[in-house]
């Protein structure tokens, strides 16, 4: 009730603000609309203005592209990206990076494309701009994940591009380059390194980070340490929305949850950390085959 009435509240304020009408008044009604889950209402207030205004054009790439509002027409939304991308308007500029990221996107997923890994990493590489903080830092994540996984695997490269990223606030980014520290993937291996990030990472919610946490206390015998933190992680039982909330890719989140569940497992069997319970052990032991095998990127809508 109360975000319905600061909703209510918010749309009076807005139709003062936009009484004259004009393209400013459909693109904060859209914007509105957007932020509220209102896709349909905000589709209408972005089409109104999608020839003149290149922010409501953006917003209308990602909304067909992810079936916001209207049905999936993945074709169209890569159409309203490439207009951006194509532009040569100083108003299209702010928003190129972010473009050229979900048409990267579009193409490692072969959808409203033909597929073409190498095309998403020309085009990722052009949204990640070098590493600038003010690029698209998700572009820079992917192409960690890119480099790491796929048939242009290069180590070093993937952690030139978690450095970036990570250095810019990625949280994702932050947990992989401590996994790279940890095993010397991609660099020297390092522990010390390898636990600043884990354990930076793992503070501000990446269950990836909190999973590989759990597998370093666990070797090293501090098993009521390990049982501890899996046990807050396995808590998790919505990866979606964990997912959602971090920014982090589900498949990742899964994989981390099955870490922790596996280690927690371990633990009640053979009596370390806890008091011995085959039984809820078992119970732990079955969650670790629900977790996808991370055999590739998986790009999710942003």
């Amino acid at each position: 009730q109360i975000r319905a009435a600061l909703f209510e509240r918010a749309e009076e304020l807005l139709a003062k603000r936009t009484a004259g009408g004009g393209p400013l008044a459909h693109l904060l009604k859209g914007q509105l609309y957007y932020e509220e889950g209102l896709y349909e209402e905000a589709l209408v207030q972005f089409e109104k203005i999608q020839d003149t205004d290149f922010q409501a054009t953006y917003q209308l790439g990602v909304m067909h592209y992810d079936g916001l509002g209207t049905n999936d027409d993945p074709e169209k939304g890569v159409e309203y990206m490439k207009k951006i991308l194509d532009s040569n308007s100083p108003k299209a500029r702010h928003l190129k990076f972010a473009a050229a990221y979900n048409l990267g996107r579009a193409y490692y997923e072969g959808c409203g494309v033909k597929r073409s890994t190498e095309e998403a990493e020309r085009l990722w590489l052009l949204a990640a701009d070098h590493g600038n903080p003010k690029a698209s830092v998700k572009a820079q994540s992917t192409l960690g994940m890119l480099y790491s996984t796929s048939g242009l695997k290069d180590l070093k490269k993937a952690f030139f591009w978690h450095s970036e990223a990570c250095g810019n606030g990625s949280l994702e980014s932050q947990g992989a380059l401590g996994v790279m520290y940890l095993y010397g993937q991609g660099i020297r291996q390092n522990t010390k390194a390898a636990l600043e990030c884990l354990r930076g990472a793992a503070e501000r919610g990446n269950v990836y980070a909190q999973g590989h946490l759990v597998e370093y206390y666990y070797k090293r015998k501090f098993y009521s340490t390990a049982a501890a933190l899996a046990k807050r992680i396995t808590e998790n039982d919505d990866i979606d929305v964990v997912a959602k909330v971090t920014d982090c890719l589900p498949a990742y989140v899964a994989k981390g949850v099955a870490m922790a569940a596996f280690y927690l497992g371990r633990c009640l069997q053979l009596g370390r950390g806890l008091q011995q319970d085959p039984a809820t052990a078992n119970k732990y032991y079955s969650k670790v085959g629900r977790a996808p095998l991370i055999l590739q990127v998986s790009v999710q809508p942003r």
